[in-house]
């Protein structure tokens, strides 16, 4: 988790409302590649971050 030290109570609404979000867009995504993949969805993730880094990695080469 990243640590912010702001005390700005719309700053800190913000981090937490952005990282609901797109934890939400990474479960949405991972179900609807295991469906199409698997045929059905099981709840351990397919779609993890090491996978992610690895392909971004790959795409931009970086790193």
């Amino acid at each position: 988790m990243a640590a912010t030290t702001s005390k700005n109570f719309g700053l800190r609404f913000f981090y937490f409302a952005f990282a609901c979000l797109l934890y939400s867009i990474w479960r949405a995504v991972d179900l609807l590649v295991q469906v199409e993949l698997i045929g059905k969805y099981e709840h351990s993730p397919v779609i993890t971050a090491d996978n992610t880094l690895t392909l971004l990695k790959k795409e931009t080469r970086i790193g």
